[in-house]
């Protein structure tokens, strides 16, 4: 019983915090997606239309079908860059190993708006990037090189999230038994195959944290498409952004917001069936 106690003293204050600051406002939103209007008396009155609105829009579901496919891949990509920087700070870096990270995670707290910012100078028709690309003859003289493209924004959040990548999947190579490594090459494997069937399938579940890390910002990501995208790198985030802070039509923003919600728990359904979130979390 005192252990018990114990434990519900140290829950309370974090479940107090996720029930006031997550699950409250989440049943406001999901309210809201009933509501006619956003004030007034119209927001009295309950309504399934936009539902309808939603459910009938092919380009509002485009939209979000292509930001959800560009946040895979982006993830993807990031993980498959990350993965090589934590493996080699794990097993090759050694007693430099703490320095390393320490110069990764140092560059992350660089504020991710002056990170942006950067590269719209360097993807800009002035930039260092577009200067190659006149040198090369890729574009011309005073062009802009990616800026303003959907490549730009997966360019610019690759290289902002592969820091946050980097560090799950090292802490999951980390984890490993060396002896492990030992025991497979005394089997007659050799560094590729011991890679393949011992180091990758034992640091999966960092793999995994470090690309759900990506996709779930990604797909609601909004920031990063209205300074690099420009028209033709719009994402579903910023219609999102669009329906409270222009056109005032919360209810639709809070039900596109909650469609965008159901499709990140997808994938976060999927790797809690294949891992358990202990494994996800490092623990």
């Amino acid at each position: 019983m005192e252990e018990r106690r114990r434990l519900s003293i140290l829950i309370t204050p974090s479940a107090i915090f996720m029930l006031v600051l997550f699950v409250l406002p989440l049943l406001i939103m999901v309210v809201y997606t009933f509501r006619q209007g956003s004030f007034g008396p119209t927001s009295r009155i309950f309504t399934l239309a936009h539902y309808h609105d939603f459910l009938s829009d092919r380009a509002l579901q485009g939209l979000l079908w292509r930001s959800v496919v560009q946040s895979f891949w982006i993830s993807l990509i990031s993980v498959c860059l990350a993965y090589p920087v934590a493996y080699h700070l794990s097993f090759q870096a050694g007693e430099r190993k703490m320095t390393l990270l320490t110069i990764i995670i140092v560059t992350a707290w660089v504020s991710f708006l002056l990170r942006i910012l950067a590269w719209k100078v360097l993807l800009g028709g002035s930039g260092a990037i577009a200067s190659l690309a006149q040198s090369l003859g890729l574009s011309e003289e005073g062009m802009p090189f990616l800026i303003y493209s959907q490549e730009a924004v997966n360019l610019t959040l690759i290289y902002v999230w592969i820091p946050f990548v980097a560090l799950p999947i090292f802490a999951g190579l980390e984890r490993i038994d060396p002896s492990l490594h030992e025991a497979a090459y005394d089997l007659g494997c050799s560094r590729p195959e011991a890679f393949v069937r011992v180091t990758l399938p034992l640091s999966l579940p960092g793999v995994v944290a470090g690309f759900l890390f990506v996709f779930i910002p990604t797909v609601g990501e909004y920031v990063t498409p209205s300074l690099v995208g420009g028209t033709t790198g719009v994402m579903f985030g910023n219609i999102v952004r669009d329906q409270f802070v222009r056109a005032l039509n919360w209810p639709l923003g809070s039900l596109m917001s909650l469609a965008m919600l159901i499709v990140v728990l997808i994938p976060l359904v999927i790797a809690a069936r294949l891992f358990k979130f202990s494994d996800l979390a490092g623990l």
